[in-house]
């Protein structure tokens, strides 16, 4: 299995607070510097990397000289609002000092959790990997309240790693991995080398609480782990402080605890447009574009609907059909239906002249996101 890690294509690696902040005494910008040298090396070698950063509110509270993490939302907001300055520089400065181009991406759980905000979220970041730049997401604290937070940033990057369609989750923590028993109390205790991350005697092994500067402990990296298998991820949980950690991981070497999908992303992704959306309306498609999508494994382009019914809006799914009413494919369009009747049946270059603005996209349904039948 651990021929999968040296092969997969996109990554997205956490960084929990304790590590990014020495315990609390700052950001470490010798650590992260190690850590960016590795990652650098990950791009170099053409796999796609999405960094997921916590320490904002570590690092705010270092800056404010606040010793312990507070409990009242509006200081963590603060916190998180003055530490966002520096997490963010430090990072830019140090991909920088390599010529790779980093972007800040701030998210809350509505982000996600809202069908039209989930695509600008997966559109914007797929756009960025594309041009080699490395999204540097962080929970965005500073507005969150106790309804919308994602409570920790190792569901966070689980949940990325769903959206960009990852191949591996990477959390560095400040353990070496996930043990069998709590190494605190047990000297014996040894880290899970490999399991399938829906295994239920797991839930035993991830006891223990999160330091005092995160929100996580090894229960919520579990359940990352989790999150990510539904979507065909792997996860490492692996201590980010070991020699080389990101190097010998890429290697195939064996550190930490490699928790693995019962699926791979291909099979999850088509599960998921199966059966978890309700579809909000029917798009009738000509020839031509039953044809690409049959054996081209096209996008859907708006010159190919010849009719659109129903009622839906961007990001909810639609069914394909042919001129015959048979289902062709099921997918998460990019337009509404008052939108998608102004421009089927036109190019995709006319588009912005038709809507009046720029065109969010080109295609009515981008490949990624059709399930063909």
């Amino acid at each position: 299995m651990r021929e999968q890690v040296t092969q997969a294509q996109r990554w997205v690696v956490k960084i929990g607070s304790a590590l990014l902040t020495a315990d609390g005494r700052g950001l470490d910008r010798n650590a992260m510097a190690v850590w960016v040298r590795q990652l650098v090396a990950l791009r170099q070698a053409g796999i796609d990397l999405v960094l997921v950063s916590s320490g904002a509110v570590a690092a705010g509270m270092s800056r404010l000289g606040w010793l312990e993490r507070p409990s009242a939302i509006n200081e963590l907001q603060a916190a998180a609002a003055v530490g966002q300055m520096s997490l963010v520089k430090a990072w830019e400065s140090s991909f920088a000092e390599h010529n790779e181009r980093t972007a800040q991406i701030l998210l809350t759980h509505d982000d996600l959790s809202d069908r039209k905000r989930y695509l600008n979220a997966r559109n914007t970041l797929t756009t960025l990997l594309g041009l080699g730049v490395v999204p540097v997401i962080n929970e965005n604290d500073t507005v969150a309240t106790d309804e919308i937070r994602f409570g920790d940033n190792d569901t966070l990057a689980a949940l990325v790693a769903n959206l960009v369609e990852a191949d591996l989750l990477v959390i560095l923590t400040d353990r070496d991995g996930m043990y069998d028993a709590d190494p605190r109390n047990n000297p014996q205790a040894q880290v899970i080398v490999q399991a399938r991350a829906e295994d239920p005697s797991l839930d035993n092994a991830a006891g223990g609480s999160a330091g005092a500067l995160g929100r996580g402990g090894m229960q919520t990296k579990l359940r990352a782990a989790r999150l990510a298998a539904r979507s065909g991820a792997n996860t490492i949980i692996v201590g980010g402080s070991i020699e080389r950690v990101i190097d010998r991981l890429k290697e195939g070497e064996a550190l930490g605890t490699l928790l693995t999908a019962d699926q791979c992303r291909e099979t999850a992704r088509k599960q998921w447009l199966a059966g978890h959306l309700q579809t909000r309306g029917t798009l009738t498609l000509d020839a031509g574009a039953v044809k690409a999508l049959l054996d081209g494994h096209k996008s859907l382009l708006p010159v190919g609907v010849v009719a659109a019914e129903g009622k839906f809006r961007r990001g909810e799914m639609v069914l394909c059909t042919d001129e015959q009413g048979r289902e062709i494919a099921r997918g998460l369009v990019n337009y509404s239906i008052e939108e998608t009747r102004k421009i089927m049946r036109h190019s995709s270059e006319e588009l912005s002249l038709i809507l009046g603005h720029a065109a969010a996209e080109e295609e009515l349904i981008h490949r990624d996101n059709l399930l063909v039948m």
